[in-house]
C-alpha cells in the first residue's frame, strides 16, 4: 500500500488522564509497512501526512463528488490530567457512597506539578482519609516517578471540602428518595444510533477504544516505553443511507499521542502504536490504502501529565459522552452524587434513547431533559429522532415524548432508585466513556421494552 504517514513523538502540550476499559475490537487492520525512517515503504516521512496529489487536510474525501462527510472523535487515557482529576473525584464519590450511600458529594479535582487539590461540598456521615483516596488514585494511574509528570508517594495534597450548604440542602431534602428535589438546574442530553451493537457512534467507540488500548499496553508491559497521558483522535467518512442516517464508509485518518520515554526512537514509536494500538482494535474493512496515520506528529512527548498540563475535573465532556455527535448542557459527570440531576439526568437521557432505538422506534435519536434545582419532576423533556421516526405502534416523533413520561419516571430520585445509583460504581465511569459499555452495573445501558 501507499499510504502515507506522519512520524514522531507527541507534544508535551497535549491538553490536560479508572478502573474498567470497555473491550478492544477484534480486527486486524490493513496496515502498511514501515520503512527504517519510520514512515510506510514508498513514502515520506514529512511529518505531515499527505496523499497523492497534494497535502492532506481535514475535508479530503475519498471521492469528492460522493455525497458524504467526515467527522472525527477524540478519547483521552484515564492517565491524561483532565481524566486523572475525573477519577481522582469519582474515587472520593465512591468512599463515600461505600459507607454512607446517602452522601452528599460535589467534588472537584485540580492538579499541577506535584500538586493535588480537591475541593468542594460534601456532606457524609463517613470518615473518609481523602488524602489516602487522592494517592492511591494518582498511584493507580500510573504516575509513580516525577519524571511522569507526577508522583503518588511525594505529591502535595490539598484538601479543601465543607459540608453543602444548608440553603442548597433543604430544596433536595425528602423524606422518601422519589421525592428528593433536583440537587442544581441544569439541562441534559442522551443519544443513540445503530452504528454499533452499542448504539453508539463508530468514531466514538473507536476513539475510546484506541485510548483504552494505549492503557492496556502500558499496564500489561507489552510497551516498555509507554508513559500515562496519551491523546487519540480517529477521523471517520460517512455516507447517508436511503432514510439519511449517518453510516460509516471508511476511516480517513488516525492520529496517536502517546507520551514516552526519553530513549525510544521516533521509529519505534510509529511502528509499535500501529501493531499493538491500531491494528488490534481498528476493523480491516473501515482502512484503505488513503487513510492517514499520525503517529506522535507533533516529534516529541516525554514530558506529559500534570507537569505538561494543569487537570481539571469535568473538562472532557465530549469524551465522556458521544464524540461529539450529541449536545451537551455543560455540566460535568464526575465528582456528583446522583441527587445532581447533571450525573442521573444525563443517566436517565441515555436510558431513554437507547431504548427508544433498541426497540424500533427510530434509527437515531437525542433526548433532552431540563431540571429546576429543588423540584423533583422535570421543566421539560424533549425527543429528536433526526427524521428516523419510524412511526411503530402509530407512534409520531410527537407522541414518543407522552410515551417516555409515561414509562420513565424522570423524577431525580426515582432515577436514583431504578439504576441503584447510590453503589460506590461511579469510578469505573470515570474513564473510556459514562455510555455504550456494557458493564453489570450501568444499569442506564440495559435496554428497557418499550
Amino acid at each position: 500500500m501507499s499510504t502515507t504517514a506522519s512520524v514522531g513523538t507527541a507534544s508535551a502540550s497535549i491538553e490536560g488522564g479508572a478502573d474498567a476499559a470497555p473491550p478492544s475490537a477484534s480486527a486486524s487492520a490493513d496496515t502498511p509497512m514501515l520503512g527504517a525512517d519510520g514512515a510506510p515503504e514508498g513514502t515520506s516521512s514529512d511529518k505531515s501526512a499527505s496523499s497523492p496529489g497534494g497535502p492532506a487536510t481535514a475535508s479530503s474525501l475519498e471521492d469528492d463528488s460522493a455525497a458524504t462527510f467526515l467527522f472525527a472523535s477524540e478519547s483521552v487515557t484515564e492517565s491524561h490530567p483532565d481524566k486523572l482529576c475525573d477519577v481522582i473525584s469519582d474515587a472520593i464519590v465512591d468512599a463515600c457512597l461505600t459507607l454512607d450511600p446517602a452522601s452528599r458529594i460535589a467534588c472537584e479535582t485540580v492538579c499541577k506539578t506535584g500538586v493535588v487539590i480537591v475541593l468542594g461540598e460534601i456532606t457524609t456521615s463517613a470518615s473518609i482519609n481523602y488524602e489516602q483516596v487522592i494517592r492511591d488514585a494518582v498511584r493507580d494511574a500510573g504516575y509513580d516517578d516525577p519524571a511522569k509528570g507526577l508522583d503518588y508517594k511525594t505529591c502535595n495534597v490539598i484538601v479543601a471540602l465543607e459540608e453543602q450548604s444548608p440553603d442548597i440542602a433543604q430544596s433536595v431534602d425528602a423524606t422518601k428518595v422519589e421525592d428528593i428535589g433536583a440537587g442544581d438546574s441544569c439541562i441534559v442530553f442522551g443519544y443513540a444510533c445503530e452504528e454499533t451493537s452499542e448504539l453508539m457512534p463508530l468514531s466514538h467507540v473507536l476513539a475510546t477504544k484506541l485510548s483504552a488500548r494505549l492503557a492496556e499496553v502500558r499496564k500489561d508491559g507489552t510497551l516498555d516505553w509507554i508513559r500515562p497521558d496519551g491523546k487519540t483522535q480517529i477521523t471517520l467518512e460517512y455516507g447517508n443511507n436511503e432514510s439519511g442516517v449517518p453510516v460509516p464508509k471508511r476511516v480517513h485518518s488516525i492520529v496517536i499521542s502517546a507520551q514516552h520515554s526519553e530513549e525510544v526512537s521516533n521509529d519505534k514509536i510509529s511502528a509499535d502504536l500501529m501493531e499493538h494500538v491500531v491494528k488490534p482494535v481498528v476493523p480491516e474493512k473501515y482502512l484503505d490504502e488513503k487513510t492517514l496515520y499520525h503517529m506522535n506528529p507533533s516529534g516529541r512527548f516525554v514530558i506529559g501529565g500534570p507537569h505538561s498540563d494543569a487537570g481539571l475535573t469535568g473538562r472532557k465532556p465530549t469524551v465522556d459522552t458521544y464524540g461529539g455527535w450529541a449536545s451537551h448542557g455543560g455540566g460535568a459527570l464526575s465528582g456528583k452524587d446522583a441527587t445532581k440531576a447533571d450525573r442521573s439526568g444525563s443517566y436517565a437521557a441515555r436510558w431513554i434513547a437507547k431504548s427508544l432505538v433498541a426497540n424500533g422506534y427510530c434509527s437515531r435519536c437525542q433526548v433532552q431533559i431540563s431540571y429546576a434545582i429543588g423540584l423533583s419532576h422535570p421543566m421539560s423533556v424533549h425527543v429528536d429522532t433526526f427524521g428516523t421516526c419510524t412511526n411503530k405502534n402509530g407512534m409520531a416523533e410527537r407522541d414518543l415524548v407522552r410515551m417516555v413520561e409515561t414509562k420513565f419516571d424522570l423524577r431525580p430520585g426515582c432515577i436514583v432508585k431504578e439504576l441503584d445509583l447510590r453503589r460506590p460504581i461511579m469510578r469505573k465511569t470515570a474513564a473510556y466513556g459514562h455510555f455504550g459499555r456494557e458493564e453489570e452495573e450501568f444499569k442506564w445501558e440495559k435496554v428497557k421494552e418499550i
